[in-house]
């Protein structure tokens, strides 16, 4: 991972300290890289939700003075990443086998790319161990204790949308009429596989304070995912033009931060609700990381 300086840097200590930091970001962005070019080669289903701000943390503990040091995975950035995993709803087994593709990147840091082979079981048990741990609290939490708004984009939660959800199913069952002849649910998904760190938040944001503006009648506006927002409509002669309002208000939003404008355009669907309410449900599930 280290690369060779091709010049002496200039500038005194000050130059020093640039290119020190021009260094370490470049081996920063490399290791990310390799991370999850293994990641998905191990079965990682979802690229597009695999980066967050704590597999940043994680990159950023275990470099030093630009080298990777693979004995020095930091416990607290593993667990963060942990608990982020399972607030995004990934499995244990999929988050194991990402720690994985991050331990054979830095047991093996001259491989490469797409050329390595993950092994849990091979994962040394320590850091397994923390990760796991830092999952299941999580994902115990949400169990016990689910909050009815996101805290970062101040969204209801996809359970307050299933919770919307059931009563309308139960209306149209008492009224004897599909659900999806009444109402449709608006979905705004992100492609940020090439956004790392603060950024993605900030996109989602955004994407949330468009939907609260353009759906401030009474429809239910919910996160349903990492990158996936949605809101619960009628389908009524309004809904053609509020699907233009919203591209309109995301491009605005989104345009004002240039790593946000290389993402593309945000995709907005009308998604048809099933016949019944498991398997809506079962479609929020896979919308939240598609």
């Amino acid at each position: 991972m280290d690369v060779p300086a091709t010049g002496a840097p200039s500038g005194g200590s000050d130059g020093q300290a640039a290119w020190n930091r021009f260094e370490r970001d470049r081996t920063l962005r490399a290791l990310r890289a390799r991370w999850r070019t293994a990641s998905l080669a191990a079965g990682w289903r979802f690229p597009s939700d695999w980066g967050l701000p704590e597999v940043d943390a994680v990159c950023a503990a275990v470099i030093k003075n630009g080298r990777v040091a693979p004995a020095e995975v930091a416990e607290t950035a593993l667990a963060g990443l942990g608990r982020a995993r399972a607030a995004a709803g990934a499995g244990l087994a999929e988050t194991l086998a990402d720690l994985a593709a991050l331990h054979a990147v830095l047991a093996d840091p001259d491989a490469v790319d797409g050329f390595l082979a993950p092994d849990v079981d091979s994962t040394p048990s320590r850091l397994l161990r923390v990760t796991a741990l830092a999952w299941a609290d999580v994902a115990t939490d949400q169990l016990v204790n689910t909050e009815v708004t996101e805290p970062l984009t101040g969204l209801p939660t996809a359970a307050y949308l299933r919770t919307r959800l059931s009563e309308l199913y139960r209306q149209a069952r008492r009224d004897e009429r599909p659900v999806a002849e009444a109402h449709t649910l608006l979905v705004v998904s992100m492609d940020f596989s090439s956004v790392a760190g603060w950024p993605r938040l900030t996109g989602m944001i955004l994407v949330a304070d468009a939907l609260k503006q353009v759906f401030d009648g009474g429809e239910s506006v919910a996160s349903i995912g990492p990158s996936v927002a949605g809101a619960l409509v009628p389908k009524d002669e309004r809904l053609a033009s509020s699907g233009v309002a919203l591209r309109r208000a995301l491009n605005e939003r989104l345009s004002v931060d240039a790593q946000l404008r290389d993402t593309g355009r945000p995709q907005i669907s009308a998604v048809r609700l099933p016949a019944t309410y498991d398997l809506a449900c079962d479609l929020l599930g896979s919308l939240a990381r598609s």
